[in-house]
């Protein structure tokens, strides 16, 4: 499989996994739990293994791209993690917001490096799009940090769903940007 194809499937997986995460999340009066559970867990392993993919395209594994989509698959193995095995004092909670907070720290480490990008088509919204990701992420942490300390569930559970659908619009404008650039590296040649 070749380094562009991995980034653009990649990237494709986790925009499908942040909106499966992101309905998922979202309080529907016909979704019943198994299945709010299920989309947020099938969400996650998307987003994971498309991370890990974009990461296996990266032409420089010294890149902050690189790092960043290592640091993103960690968190959703992570959240992925928490969701699955019910610890004791609420350790699988605790996952689930650490996981969402290196998901963000990932998203911020990888857009820091379009900066320095070779190839100017996309950059734009890669770089929004990895700002609303981490912004998104770091919500959904700070709502479950909220409910996690029993205050205002309901500000906590608003938090949690701005933040998924924060980070699903991120991770489209993400797409977006990654066809851009991935399309321009092979007119010139360029692996990165």
């Amino acid at each position: 499989m070749g380094s562009h194809f991995k980034e653009v499937f990649g990237s494709v997986l986790s925009t499908i996994g942040t909106i499966e995460s992101a309905i998922g999340s979202t309080p529907f009066k016909n979704l019943s739990k198994t299945l709010s559970f299920n989309l947020r867990l099938q969400g996650n392993v998307l987003q994971a293994t498309g991370n890990g993919l974009s990461a296996d395209g990266q032409g420089n594994i010294l890149s902050l791209e690189y790092i960043g989509d290592v640091i993103q698959a960690v968190g959703n193995s992570t959240v992925i993690e928490g969701l699955l095995i019910k610890f004791k004092d609420q350790i699988d909670e605790k996952l689930i917001i650490t996981g969402n907070w290196l998901q963000a720290l990932g998203s911020f480490v990888g857009l820091t490096d379009e900066f320095e990008d070779n190839t100017p088509s996309g950059r734009s919204y890669n770089i929004i799009g990895g700002f609303l990701q981490g912004i998104g992420n770091s919500l959904q942490a700070l709502g479950g940090t909220y409910q996690l300390s029993n205050e205002n569930d309901s500000e906590a559970q608003f938090l949690g769903v701005l933040g998924s659908w924060i980070q699903a619009v991120g991770s489209v404008l993400s797409l977006i940007g990654q066809i851009k650039e991935e399309t321009q590296e092979i007119q010139l040649g360029i692996d990165e």
